[in-house]
């Protein structure tokens, strides 16, 4: 499977060539129930994020599940306050995708569960969730989140897993059938809204994958090391590296790399100054929006940055979610060039926080 598209629309070309991610929704999906019918009694109610447990962390799939088809599908909370997860309230949509991670136990702005994102219950539509007076959007997440997952405590897990097995099989149907051109929900860690269809679904899978994640650990297995899944995960969550440096000063022309090892790794590297473009015949200029000045989309990786940074997968993967801070991430990494713009780098965080 080749994981990306043709050259980007001129409007996105700073997010490097677009992410084909639809054709890994069914083996995601498929692994999700595989994991979760596995599990024994004692797994779920096992710590998965601090503050939810396994079962928790699967009603919110559920509620992600529920919140794509009411938008997407059935048009319900489209234009609404309550649909708006990667943007600002009134927008359309994992920031956490129409759904970015965040969530908190208590439900408090800036607390809860870590690397849990998503856009919460089933959309916006009359007596759907709305935004609260004063209320941001990894607020109005966390809230929402946490209130899904009350409301779910009493269901069994036997019952969450047939629910998930028939509403996640029609969320990867509709992926699959999705246009990846079409302009959709925003993407907040990335500075694309709208964001391309293309990035929202892409963000979509990073976010099923991250909770399958999160629950295999709670019971004792290890991350999953498909480089099917990992390697387009990883080129998603890579995509916020302008982002990332939208704040960081550096001459037209400057590059920052970061290199993942290992067979779901690969290379990006973000150009300062905006002006580069990959399109299919060569090259011409562009500017990332929001007052950036970096782009993904830039000369051949070949050259020499000013700033490398060399991750393992493992690291790069729990960095971008926050599994583990910036700080660590740089004791585990290979470190060439400038280290302020390494160390910028690594901020790096894709999803709600």
């Amino acid at each position: 499977m080749d994981p990306q598209l043709d050259a980007p629309p001129a409007a996105h070309s700073w997010l490097g060539p677009p992410i084909d991610a639809r054709p890994l929704f069914v083996p995601e999906h498929a692994a999700l129930i595989a994991t979760l019918r596995e599990l024994t009694p004692a797994d779920w109610e096992r710590e998965a994020v601090p503050g939810w447990s396994v079962r928790d962390v699967a009603a919110h799939v559920l509620a992600d599940c529920y919140g794509r088809l009411a938008r997407h599908r059935d048009g319900q909370g489209e234009g609404g306050a309550g649909s708006a997860p990667g943007g600002a309230p009134g927008k359309g949509r994992r920031g956490a995708p129409g759904r970015e991670p965040g969530g908190g136990p208590g439900g408090a702005p800036g607390r809860g569960p870590r690397g849990v994102q998503g856009g919460g219950g089933p959309g916006g539509g009359p007596g759907g969730p709305v935004f609260a007076p004063g209320e941001d959007l990894p607020a109005y997440i966390h809230r929402i989140n946490q209130q899904w997952v009350d409301a779910h405590s009493r269901v069994s897990p036997a019952a969450l897993t047939d629910t998930l097995e028939l509403i996640g099989g029609q969320v990867a149907r509709l992926f699959a059938e999705s246009d990846p051109a079409a302009p959709s929900l925003g993407v907040s860690w990335a500075g694309a809204d709208p964001a391309p269809m293309w990035l929202d679904s892409a963000r979509e899978l990073t976010e099923y994958w991250t909770h399958r994640r999160q629950i295999r650990h709670a019971a004792g297995q290890g991350t999953d090391p498909d480089p099917r899944l990992l390697s387009v995960v990883l080129d998603t969550f890579l995509r916020a590296l302008p982002h990332t440096l939208r704040d960081t000063t550096a001459p037209a022309g400057t590059q920052v790399r970061i290199h993942v090892t290992g067979p779901a790794g690969g290379t990006w590297t973000a150009t300062a100054g905006g002006t580069w473009t990959a399109t299919a015949s060569g090259t011409s200029t562009g500017t990332a929006p929001d007052g950036g000045n970096w782009s993904l989309a830039g000369p051949a990786a070949d050259g020499h940055p000013a700033a490398l940074v060399r991750l393992d997968a493992e690291t790069a993967w729990r960095l971008c979610v926050r599994g583990i801070e910036p700080a660590d991430a740089l004791t585990r990494a290979e470190i060439e060039g400038d280290r302020q713009l390494a160390e910028a780098a690594c901020r790096i965080v894709s999803v709600v926080h």
